[in-house]
């Protein structure tokens, strides 16, 4: 969506044509940047507006913002924060690898992120409390529920001993996630089949190996490449007959099994939120990253129906969303 000022809401379209820009140069202007599609996101950006509203921004009445989106095209990200710097922007919205770049683009531009995974380790703040340096956001849980995504998979699906892990090894997420697994795994009795995919043609190869050596259900791993990929993997799981446990309830809503992961709507609203006190002149610095726990399980009953897979009613009573 590089150069141009809208985007699509499902089958509504926010414009600002130039005169419209013009007549509103004098509000501050936010720069909502993500590495996948935002047409995918619609979700998440009608949660960040919320937190906006919440924090007494409403777009085009006293905040603008110009939507970026590198479109599944991580090498595109430097051009659009330097497309950003020039607007210029008052501060930068970004998911993980867009903050990645934007962060390493400048020391001073305030940058919110909404992200999982090891937030020091990733360099992006020196710690949860005092991020020191011109970054925070809001902080959810992605990977580190691995173990727990197992333990309820193990419930669905006793008799598989063998479960595939597919797993974006890049992302930040993925080393606790995968240790998770790991420790995990053997409490139940199961073997893992750890594989990366960090491309189109690994995801391919991944189930092709998966099913020849004898998976029997399939956890997939957090990380922005996958969950851009989230419809394809639900195919692919349905079509090799795989019952599979995913990150994030996104999945479950493109016809995926079963989801047990943090809410991205609110950690998006949280966003919102932290933005809006980033307009108010709080420094990311001082500002703590706001840490979301809201945590939901998500079955899809019509996947598990063509599955042959009968939910036992324990799990369903657990479940925050049933999809029928």
């Amino acid at each position: 969506m590089r150069r141009r000022e809208f985007i699509a809401l499902g089958s509504a379209v926010v414009a600002w044509p130039r005169s419209a820009r013009a007549q509103h140069a004098s509000m501050p202007v936010i720069g909502f940047l993500r590495s996948t599609s935002l047409t995918a996101s619609a979700h998440l950006v009608a949660a960040f507006r919320e937190g906006l509203k919440e924090a007494g921004f409403v777009e085009g009445q006293n905040v603008v913002v110009e939507y970026r989106s590198a479109e599944d095209r991580p090498d595109r990200l430097p051009a659009l924060v330097a497309e950003l710097l020039g607007r210029p922007v008052a501060v930068i919205v970004a998911n993980v690898d867009s903050a990645l770049a934007a962060k390493a683009a400048t020391s001073t531009l305030p940058i919110v992120f909404a992200m999982g995974g090891d937030l020091v380790k990733a360099g992006l703040v020196a710690s949860y409390n005092r991020p020191g340096g011109n970054v925070t956001g809001v902080s959810f849980f992605g990977g580190m529920l691995g173990a727990k995504r197992l333990e309820l998979l193990h419930q669905l699906v006793p008799a598989a001993t063998k479960i595939g892990a597919l797993l974006s090894l890049r992302s930040p997420e993925t080393e606790v996630e995968l240790a998770d697994l790991r420790g995990a795994a053997p409490t139940f009795g199961l073997e893992l089949i750890v594989l990366d995919a960090s491309s189109d043609q690994d995801i391919e190869k991944a189930f092709t190996t998966f099913v020849e050596r004898g998976a029997g259900a399939l956890v997939c791993g957090a990380g922005s490449f996958l969950h851009s990929r989230r419809e394809r993997l639900a195919k692919l799981a349905a079509g090799h007959g795989l019952p599979a446990s995913y990150v994030l309830r996104e999945f479950v809503s493109a016809g995926g099994l079963m989801s047990y992961g943090a809410s991205i709507t609110d950690a998006y609203r949280q966003a919102g939120i932290q933005a809006g006190r980033v307009l108010k002149g709080e420094k990311p610095a001082d500002l703590p990253v706001h840490q979301s726990t809201k945590v939901e399980l998500v079955i899809n009953l019509t996947t598990a129906k063509a599955l042959g897979l009968a939910i036992p009613p324990s799990l369903l009573a657990r479940a925050d969303e049933v999809i029928e």
